[in-house]
């Protein structure tokens, strides 16, 4: 394996005991809000995936590893128009005819990674290189990073904090494109020295704001399959903050619930927060979903609706801002229904940096993980999302129109649609089983479930709630109807080619109190996480669903885990899936959070093809440096190129004691730190 060490002389900090993940308590405040220590937002009586998985899982077992390669493989005639990603030059749609296969990225699984190591680590034949740092200026009226020299304006000119959802979109022609970046939230203790001065507490709260939202950055290469390199005062060069002003649009626009003293509109919203995964739609623009928004407001939680997104009222943030930012205090009258703007689908257009960002009500309010579209066999267009807490739901939104030749046409297709809520049900028919050992050749599920719809035709589809209700209190429709209680879902991703779609649950400590299961589930206090499969049984627009394992998490030696029935003595030890993507072969990467406080290694990108001998067979490809958090992996296989995000490296040191010096370890180029972490966007390419 291929690393670049850090330097073996410096202070370490002990990590910081944090609930149950052991991430650091500032972090959590930063990130989610403590919500692992926080009173459960889901009281309904509704399901629990566990409860409906234990019976498969049991079945499962008992079938063996032939069961799971007897499955076939979804094709064409579940409704999918084979859509990838647009370039940014293309203005409309890719060629849906485009052939796939030929391509390949060969590696050898690198070793588990221990988590107290401060390396990036690659395969044997690779190496790896940032293409842009936090703090890197984006423009040439942007001072260069200094640790010591931070300042709102400087910020708001430069590479945003703690990347999380990523897309690298290469022109026409492959030598130049763009880089699209979410910024999730803001690590205080590892930018700024402490401090109790409040006019300087407000100036760094300044910083966060600008530090955060997205960053649209022009990148160049010599030729296809060779690093990139970002492009300052690049034509399409952008920063989307906590200021930028973006657009609402559907049935929830204007109405009472977004109205504020600032907006009586209710049509106008400033910012965007806590953007975390993603996707980009067939005609090239990029979708961040906003997730943990409700730690930036002090909240005042006087309705139910309030309650299901923040459990218990407070009166200050860890940002601060509701004291000098009227609009973060929803106490105040005026400002008290400014968290209804948040918690939406955004949608920005990367070739424009003059655009106006849109937040889309139809695709609901709640913690988004982010959104993945692709386009049905009647060409409407489908995103499935993920509420990422714990005991909450699974959605997918259907567009209202169809697909066109024409870009700003899409461009409004997620503002009209029908909302929908997943409700699973328990394993199939014991019809279905041949007696043998093996499912039967046309294909069958652990389970069953179904599509139920929230609204439809622009209206409600909930007794007793309008549609701007159920648009802006979504988990509160979403329980009405019944849906299926999941251990935290955070990406979903549709296959381009078969139109399975893949859920990773990253994990659910409280499975089991907050949310009981009977004494026969095998993973009560889910630690681990797993990846399930869902077919559509009525095409992409459907009402109804097959499901499957595909994966239960885990150190192999764990008997409750699970590979799709690959032998375990062969796979890479995985846990806390979190963001999902597909290579040009059709293979499943996966990359995780939270490992290191589960089984002990550094969180990192896995591989995990579909189809053949070597389903479910997990092999690990890259390993994030201490402490950080593996994101927005882009599999670029014919070039041999993979991407990813690596946010907080470090996040349990201080300026004074930092455990990470990740990416500059100890450099002494111009530019770069050397003795402090940044998060940053890596490219991982042949040697």
């Amino acid at each position: 394996m291929t690393t670049l060490e850090p330097p073996t002389t410096r202070t370490t900090l002990p990590l910081a005991a944090h609930a149950v993940g052991k991430r650091s308590a500032v972090t959590c405040q930063f990130k989610c809000a403590n919500a692992c220590m926080s009173p459960e937002c889901n009281a309904s009586d509704n399901p629990t995936f566990r409860s409906i998985a234990e019976h498969a899982l049991s079945r499962r077992a008992l079938l063996g590893a032939a069961a799971a390669g007897a499955i076939v493989v979804a094709t064409d005639a579940f409704g999918v128009l084979n859509p990838a990603p647009a370039s940014a030059a293309t203005g409309g749609l890719v060629d849906a005819t485009r052939g796939w296969g030929g391509g390949s990225l060969p590696f050898q699984p690198i070793a588990p990674v221990a988590a107290s190591v401060d390396a990036f680590t690659v395969p044997k034949g690779y190496t790896w290189s940032p293409i842009i740092r936090w703090g890197d200026p984006l423009f040439s009226d942007a001072p260069a990073f200094s640790l010591d020299a931070q300042s709102p304006a400087a910020q708001a000119r430069q590479f945003g904090y703690n990347s999380d959802y990523l897309d690298i979109l290469a022109d026409r022609g492959g030598k130049t494109g763009v880089l699209v970046n979410n910024h999730e939230y803001v690590n205080p203790n590892i930018m700024f020295a402490p401090t109790t001065d409040a006019a300087e507490l407000r100036r760094r709260g300044d910083v966060y704001k600008a530090a955060q939202g997205l960053s649209v950055v022009e990148i160049t290469r010599r030729r296809r399959g060779t690093p990139w390199r970002y492009v300052v005062d690049g034509k399409r060069n952008r920063r989307i903050t906590v200021e930028t002003v973006f657009e609402l649009t559907g049935p929830a626009a204007g109405s009472d619930l977004v109205k504020t003293a600032a907006d009586r509109e209710g049509r106008w919203v400033h910012g965007t927060l806590g953007n975390c995964a993603g996707g980009t739609t067939p005609w090239g623009t990029i979708l961040s979903g906003e997730e943990n928004f409700n730690g930036y407001f002090a909240w005042a939680t006087d309705t139910s609706g309030q309650k299901r997104y923040q459990a218990t009222a407070s009166r200050t943030t860890s940002t601060g801002w509701e004291q000098y930012d009227p609009r973060f205090n929803a106490h105040d009258p005026g400002y008290v229904n400014e968290p209804n703007r948040f918690g939406y689908i955004v949608e920005i257009d990367p070739d424009d940096p003059t655009s106006t960002p849109v937040k889309h009500t139809a695709m609901g309010r709640f913690k988004h993980e982010g959104a993945n579209v692709i386009v049905a066999r009647d060409r409407r267009v489908v995103a499935y999302m993920g509420d990422d807490e714990r005991n909450d739901y699974l959605y997918k939104f259907v567009s209202k129109h169809k697909v066109t030749g024409s870009r700003k046409k899409n461009m409004r297709l997620l503002a009209e649609g029908d909302l929908f809520v997943a409700r699973f049900r328990g394993d199939s028919p014991a019809s279905q089983i041949d007696g043998s050992g093996m499912l039967p050749s046309d294909g069958a599920f652990d389970g069953t479930g179904e599509w139920v719809a929230l609204t439809r035709g622009g209206k409600s589809a909930v007794p007793g709630m309008t549609v701007e209700e159920v648009l802006v209190y979504t988990r509160l429709a979403a329980d009405k109807v019944g849906a299926t209680k999941m251990d935290r879902p955070e990406d979903v991703e549709p296959d381009p080619r078969t139109g399975k779609v893949y859920v990773a649950l990253t994990n659910n400590t409280d499975r089991g109190k907050t949310s009981m299961v009977d004494e026969a589930n095998p993973r009560t206090g889910n630690r681990y996480g797993h990846v399930i499969e869902l077919t559509e049984r009525g095409g992409q627009t459907g009402t109804s669903f097959g499901w499957s394992i595909l994966l239960q998490c885990g150190n192999p030696s764990d008997p409750s885990t699970y590979f799709a029935g690959y032998p375990k003595d062969k796979v890479s030890p995985i846990s806390c899936p979190d963001n999902l993507a597909f290579d040009e072969d059709g293979n499943l990467w996966i990359s995780t959070d939270g490992a290191p406080s589960t089984i002990g290694f550094n969180d990192g990108l896995f591989r995990v093809p579909l189809r053949g001998r070597d389903r479910g067979r997990v092999e690990q490809f890259l390993a994030v440096p201490r402490e950080a958090e593996t994101c927005g992996p882009v599999i670029r296989a014919r070039e041999q190129m993979v991407f990813v995000a690596v946010q907080h490296p470090g996040e349990n040191g201080t300026v004074a004691a930092p455990t990470s010096l990740f990416p500059d370890y100890g450099s002494t180029r111009p530019g770069d730190v050397p003795n402090a972490p940044r998060p940053s966007v890596v490219q991982v390419y042949r040697a």
